[in-house]
């Protein structure tokens, strides 16, 4: 039992009414994170496991995670692609180590026994015995039958190029998942272009995994903490924006259009972020070519509740996938990609784009340590409640930047399916 754990009765109470304030112990308890495994990732929801592109031929796989669930997605000889729980049926090993690969076949290590890319049981050595001196010893029962030792296989759904994929085979639609608000901005991303894969980043972040949701609802702190959307205007209170969220507030859509930047008095003034006098070494950081899909806005980020944010922020686009380790860990993993018919000058600025994010992002740094302190201060005070009051108590798509409406939606939807 942890320190946080020990001052609580076995099943704290969230007292308060609606989600303006959330407890700190909803970031603390090993208990409470195993229910939000059970409910939130390995039941009733859809989660992302990669990118097509990622598996582009028959015998191409890749190690993912469902929660805290290593998982395979690969593609089978028939062009299809599956997604297997990353478990031996016979003794439970994690067989597949490899972070991706091309096989015909998948083996365990420890005893042999062989799995089609289909997950399915086809090989067990010794399955009839030895013989020896003229009769059979050992072996599996008569009554054994490989088509029920086969590997887990996960409910999979594909849109646009990406794959998600759940534990839960009578989830409802992927699209009924999303609901059309969101699906809009899922589509307008993943719109039928090939995609092309340009490069992985990841980190072990040490603090709760909703924190990241949170992060990527809140469009509060993005103008007050990073120093580059404050000063560039790529990103802060004063540019055209809107929030929107699906019906069940669980996902949601931030969306923005860059301003001019420089000293805006009314929403710079006293921001120490705010740097007035910086400027780039290298203009092509900045160098925003429009695109037709963007229908407008120069940044949308989306969060797929509860494992995913895609990111489209000017031209660098990736996925962020969120991976829990513990009540107070998650690995986050890019993943940037492109398209197959960009320009050889557009392949370039997204990459160059992409240094604005990731572990050592020139943004995104900032996210993760700030997230580090917020569960160190969870850790040392767990009876305390973060304030999620900006914009008031109400929760529902608005016009502006200057709410945490986003996050009380995405908790008043955690409360009900956690009973809390």
């Amino acid at each position: 039992m942890s320190a946080s754990e020990s001052i609580f009765p076995p099943n704290p109470q969230w007292t308060e009414a609606g989600t303006s304030q959330v407890p700190f112990w909803a970031y603390t308890r090993d208990d409470l994170h195993q229910r939000e495994l059970e409910r939130l990732f390995y039941s009733k929801h859809w989660c992302y496991i990669g990118l097509e592109a990622e598996i582009p031929n028959p015998g191409d796989f890749r190690r993912s995670v469902v929660g805290e669930r290593s998982v395979i997605m690969v593609r089978d000889m028939d062009g299809n692609i599956n997604v297997v729980e990353n478990v031996c049926a016979h003794r439970g090993l994690r067989f597949c180590r490899e972070r991706q690969g091309n096989q015909k076949d998948f083996f365990c290590p420890y005893h042999q026994w062989n799995y089609s890319l289909k997950g399915d049981l086809q090989g067990v050595p010794f399955r009839r015995g030895v013989k020896q001196e003229g009769k059979i010893n050992g072996g599996m029962p008569k009554d054994f039958k490989l088509e029920e030792h086969g590997l887990t296989k996960l409910k999979v759904a594909t849109r646009g190029g990406v794959v998600f994929a759940s534990f839960d085979h009578g989830i409802e639609s992927f699209e009924d998942f999303l609901g059309s608000t969101i699906l809009h901005y899922f589509d307008r991303v993943f719109n039928g272009r090939q995609l092309k894969v340009l490069g992985y980043r990841r980190q072990r972040i040490p603090g709760n995994w909703k924190l990241m949701q949170e992060n990527i609802k809140d469009p509060y702190h993005p103008g007050l903490l990073h120093t580059w959307f404050s000063t560039f205007g790529l990103w802060r209170a004063d540019n055209k924006s809107e929030l929107k969220m699906d019906e069940q507030f669980r996902h949601a859509a931030m969306i923005s259009t860059r301003g001019k930047g420089g000293k805006n008095e009314e929403v710079v003034s006293g921001v120490d972020s705010f740097k007035e006098t910086m400027q780039l070494n290298d203009a092509r950081l900045l160098d925003i070519v429009p695109e037709p899909w963007w229908e407008g806005p120069t940044a949308v980020m989306t969060t797929i509740f509860p494992s995913v944010i895609i990111q489209q922020q000017v031209n660098s686009v990736s996925t962020r996938h969120i991976q829990p380790n513990g009540h107070g860990s998650f690995d986050f993993v890019w993943t940037h990609f492109g398209f197959a018919d960009d320009t050889p000058e557009m392949h370039q600025r997204r990459l160059i784009q992409a240094n604005l994010f990731g572990p050592a992002g020139f943004v995104s740094a900032d996210d993760g340590e700030v997230i580090e302190w917020s569960q160190e201060g969870f850790e040392q005070s767990p009876t305390k409640h973060t304030v999620l009051e900006m914009g008031g108590h109400e929760i529902g798509n608005t016009e502006h930047m200057v709410t945490e409406t986003l996050i009380r939606g995405m908790y008043a939807y955690w409360r009900k399916v956690m009973e809390v």
